[in-house]
């Protein structure tokens, strides 16, 4: 099993991140920001894998701290998992509706951080989170993790357009972690990521 543990403590935030890409979706996060607690459980359950979160932040002064840093977090403990890349099968995506709503994520756990967004929420806040930290949440993941990950939604609700997303990326994130046939197999014309 890959279980990987990962602690950050600044004077903004303490963070401590445990995953389980092998895991059954056993879940536990407690971040003091209610509607990412949601957004991260609905990523960990339909990606499959196990997760467990807790963080204290300034939410004194606001939430960005802390939801950049559990992607930070979170982008460390997947670059972990990942490893030197040996079996996974590094490539994957998924395009999941919820009702009006529809998400597009395409993955590659190769190494090279890189994210692209195509998407916009129609307020300024969702949940109670301000709608544009959720673009640095995914941008902040998948540079530590050196994943390069296209996402892109629409829709009109933004709860519906954030919630897709989330189950989107968890999707595409669990089978892109997932182990192939071959655990010794690097899937990389160089030989490693």
């Amino acid at each position: 099993m890959r279980v990987v543990e990962v602690k950050r403590e600044t004077k903004e935030t303490k963070i401590a991140i445990r995953l389980n890409p092998d895991g059954v979706g056993k879940i536990s996060v407690d971040s003091g920001v209610p509607f990412l607690d949601h957004m991260l459980a609905a990523m960990a359950r339909h990606g499959g894998f196990d997760l467990t979160c807790t963080a204290k932040g300034d939410l004194h002064v606001d939430c960005h701290h802390t939801v950049e840093d559990i992607g930070i977090v979170l982008g460390d403990a997947i670059k972990q998992a990942i490893g030197d890349g040996a079996g996974i099968r590094r490539f994957s995506h998924a395009i999941i509706p919820m009702d009006e709503s529809l998400a597009q994520v395409a993955l590659d756990c190769g190494g090279r951080g890189y994210l692209v967004w195509h998407g916009s929420f129609g307020n300024k806040v969702v949940g109670t989170i301000p709608a544009d930290i959720f673009e640095h949440f995914f941008y902040s993941l998948s540079t530590r993790a050196g994943i390069t990950a296209h996402i892109t939604f629409s829709g009109k609700n933004d709860h519906h357009q954030c919630e897709v997303t989330f189950k989107a990326f968890g999707i595409a994130l669990g089978e892109a972690l997932s182990m192939t046939g071959d655990k010794k197999a690097i899937r990389s014309t160089k030989g490693k990521f």
